[in-house]
């Protein structure tokens, strides 16, 4: 038998529709064309997707084919992969909405997204995700900076009418804001942390929340120093269980999305080691 060859990924192509500045700090881009006809999502209100850019922000070729590109060009040369919340999926209308968190210049994504124009592609594979609000929970808790906005407005809007939520979103300041439909039910509370690093007003927010009575859902994403901090918080001091969490960072400050999934799964297992003695030791 013949050595077995990996299945090529799937990668999807949108153009863009539209592209609308939300605040001084995200802007959302609509995409649609034929490119998405292989496009779905499963309920998940996580949903990913890897965006494949060039690193320094120009085109692709057209027509893009991602496997090939890789045979014909150096590794240096090929795609960097960026992921990105499904901030919205229409699949009648087959339009798909990420947004894209923008600090001027820096990175990939963000200078795309803030240059893009109508008619622009973007290549990308996946969806992934594996996070919707339970409906066997008493209560919810959702929790996360601007990079875990997307998903966190998606998953409020969810929720059936009288759940009862806790929702903390850290931005900037308040020009980062940004209008939710919000549930009876659910509160919401803005925190602004300045030029303070991120995760400064969100974790003393929730760790002075005082928790319902009743099983709990929470999702904590973002900027991986504070989301071990509330997973400890959690896990250890609360004493929930890991399959009422979904709790992920979803970058690492001083550096970019390449030295951070380089080096997850080794700070991801070093958090569970810690986490594992200290409630051994309760």
């Amino acid at each position: 038998m013949g050595e077995q060859r990996k299945r090529p990924k799937a990668v999807h192509t949108g153009v863009v529709e539209s592209t609308e500045r939300l605040t001084d700090g995200m802007v959302r881009v609509v995409l649609g064309g034929d490119g998405l006809s292989g496009f779905e999502i499963d309920g998940c209100t996580d949903s990913y997707v890897k965006l494949l850019l060039r690193a320094d922000g120009g085109p692709l070729p057209e027509p893009f084919d991602y496997e090939r590109f890789r045979e014909q060009h150096p590794k240096s040369e090929w795609p960097v992969k960026r992921t990105y919340t499904v901030r919205a999926w229409d699949p009648d209308r087959r339009r798909l909405t990420i947004d894209f968190v923008v600090h001027g210049d820096r990175g990939v994504a963000g200078p795309w997204a803030a240059a893009a124009r109508p008619g622009d592609r973007l290549h990308f594979m996946g969806p992934g995700g594996g996070y919707a609000p339970g409906q066997w929970a008493d209560w919810h808790l959702l929790a996360g900076d601007d990079s875990a906005l997307p998903a966190i407005a998606a998953a409020v809007e969810a929720l059936p009418d009288r759940c009862r939520a806790h929702v903390f979103v850290e931005v900037e300041g308040p020009q980062h804001e940004q209008h939710v439909a919000v549930p009876d039910g659910v509160q919401v509370t803005w925190l602004h942390r300045g030029q303070q690093r991120v995760g400064t007003s969100l974790v003393p927010a929730v760790r002075e929340l005082d928790f319902p009575d009743g099983a709990v859902h929470a999702f904590v994403h973002g900027e991986a120093n504070f989301v071990k901090e509330l997973r400890s918080l959690l896990r250890v001091e609360h004493g929930i269980p890991k399959k009422q969490l979904s709790i992920s960072g979803y970058w690492k400050r001083g550096g970019d999305e390449d030295a951070w999934q380089a080096g997850k799964a080794e700070f991801n297992r070093a958090i569970e080691e810690e986490e594992a003695a200290r409630i051994a030791a309760a």
